[in-house]
């Protein structure tokens, strides 16, 4: 047996230019699961274990998970099946998962704080500056600033009970919701904040989203293995999540329902990408905050703005510009990661918590929800990073 990718160079290799190393050298192991690739670093060992017992239990079918630190990924391990139907296949480092809300942070508020640099959109202006249909209903008062924070006042989704379909259908009921609570009253985690803010983007950039994240965010980080609507041809690297309303598993299709029917590219969903990529983006972003050569696409200001607290005064849920800071969604930071370290997840089971006071972080993917929509990665999730700060060395928070 071999590790999972052992012909992939481009897995291997050390790219001095952007501070990504691959240490180690991966050996198989397999106790009773489909396909285990461990390093030789023994400070790892707890997180490694984790990750089996997850597979054993069917909390995951398959785990794929890097650990970061100091310019390097210092730990890499893939375990389990990246399919169990209708046939199992093993787990690979080059799966590629469907990243779900992590399309957020990393790819929409990314591109609304690059307009922002530009001074093409600003934080604190009314989104029906850019929108004018969205001031219906009361949302006049609604900036760009609460919808990046989540305190903008709307509802969590669009409502899917009629059969509605259609990119145009959502972008009216985006456009006509009502509030739920007053605009920066309450934290509500809402993706038809970040739908309407992937309409700004459209609307500012005269470029589709999926078009304007290629150009503006993907190719200079040279992301080549992620992005929106996957190619027919990928389809068998792609870990599959579960069955849509008519009985077909989703794989290479978007999982999350209302992307599914805007067609797949949104604002608050839609990105898929893979471990490679995905240490790509977070080392990237960690060296623009150090001061380090990056290629990361916006400024040092700029981005330690959108990682830190930005929400309206007096607020306790933490939230940065896409991030989350402190709220009761950050149970992904584990308990040694410092007060400062900042994160997102994705419902489709994948996790990103970054730290640049210990200049590190954690990167998990898994596809819990296949096949049936069961898995559970909460406490895995903050097991696996509180063990993989305790390998380094951490554990205080700071």
């Amino acid at each position: 047996m071999t590790s999972p990718n052992p012909s992939s160079s481009k897995r291997n290799l050390t790219v001095t230019s952007r501070r990504i190393f691959l240490t180690g050298t991966a050996t198989l192991v397999c106790g009773g699961l489909s396909a285990c690739a461990q390093s030789s670093d023994d400070r790892f060992l707890r997180v490694d274990t984790l990750a089996q017992r997850a597979v054993r239990k069917g909390e995951v079918p398959g785990i794929v998970l890097a650990v970061g630190h100091q310019g390097q990924i210092v730990h890499r391990y893939v375990c389990g099946n990246r399919a169990l139907v209708p046939n199992r296949e093993a787990m690979t480092w080059d799966t590629r998962f469907d990243m779900a809300s992590q399309t957020k942070p990393t790819m929409t508020a990314l591109s609304i704080m690059q307009l922002v640099e530009r001074g093409q959109v600003g934080l604190d202006e009314p989104v029906s500056r850019y929108l004018p249909a969205f001031a219906a209903n009361g949302k006049a008062p609604v900036t760009i600033r609460l919808l990046l924070t989540h305190y903008s006042g709307l509802p969590p989704d669009l409502s899917l009970d009629d059969a509605w379909y259609g990119k145009a259908e959502a972008v009216r009921r985006a456009m006509t919701s009502s509030l739920a609570n007053p605009p920066a009253e309450k934290f509500v985690y809402s993706d038809i904040n970040f739908i309407t803010l992937g309409l700004v983007v459209e609307k500012v950039s005269g470029l589709s989203l999926n078009t304007y994240v290629q150009k503006e965010i993907l190719g200079p980080l040279r992301m080549t293995e992620s992005g929106y609507l996957p190619d027919p041809s990928l389809k068998m690297i792609i870990a599959p999540t579960q069955y849509d309303e008519h009985g077909m598993m989703l794989r290479g299709v978007v999982h999350d329902p209302t992307a599914r029917r805007m067609g797949g590219v949104a604002g608050h969903a839609g990105l898929f990408s893979d471990a490679h990529d995905m240490c790509l983006y977070a080392q990237a972003l960690l060296d623009r905050i150090a001061g380090r050569p990056s290629a990361f696409p916006l400024r040092r200001e700029t981005l330690q703005q959108m990682i830190s607290p930005q929400q309206p005064q007096g607020k306790t849920e933490l939230r940065g510009f896409g991030w989350d800071n402190t709220t009761h969604y950050s149970s992904p930071r584990g308990s040694s990661f410092s007060d400062t370290s900042f994160g997102h997840t994705g419902f489709t089971g994948t996790s990103l918590w970054i730290d640049p006071a210990s200049d590190s972080y954690v990167l998990i993917l898994t596809n819990r929800v296949h096949p049936n929509g069961r898995g559970n990665v909460s406490q895995l999730r903050y097991d696996i990073v509180t063990e993989a700060a305790h390998a380094l060395g951490l554990y205080n928070r700071a």
